[in-house]
């Protein structure tokens, strides 16, 4: 996350925080959300941005498509600020269990997930 200070993403990880703890409040737990076919869309999703990897850059039209439709997807739970959405990205790379989850999917997902929505953002 280039040009990115650590205030800032400090500042991002915060929002992401904030923002989940109001909509799990306000929505019982995110009750109104499938999560079975979030896990199911979010699954194809990431098989497919998997295959680009290697190739592409974050920035790519391509992938940015991609990152749209994850947006698009991780909004049936809340819609995340800029902010928020950046520090989801960071939360992938800092919690290991959610490391583990996509980078099973590539060994760079993390962090070419990352890229992908602080450039989407």
């Amino acid at each position: 996350m280039q040009n990115s200070t650590p205030e800032y993403l400090a500042q991002c990880k915060n929002a992401l925080n904030a923002e989940q703890a109001k909509s799990l409040s306000e929505t019982n737990n995110w009750s109104h959300v499938n999560k079975q076919q979030v896990h199911i869309d979010w699954d194809a999703l990431y098989k497919r941005l998997a295959t680009m990897l290697d190739g592409s850059q974050a920035s790519s039209p391509a992938v940015q498509e991609i990152m749209a439709q994850r947006y698009a997807i991780a909004s049936r739970f809340y819609v995340p600020s800029r902010e928020a959405y950046i520090g989801m990205g960071l939360f992938y790379s800092d919690n290991k269990d959610m490391k583990d989850f996509h980078n099973a999917y590539h060994r760079n997902m993390v962090g070419f997930l990352g890229e992908a929505i602080y450039v989407y953002a």
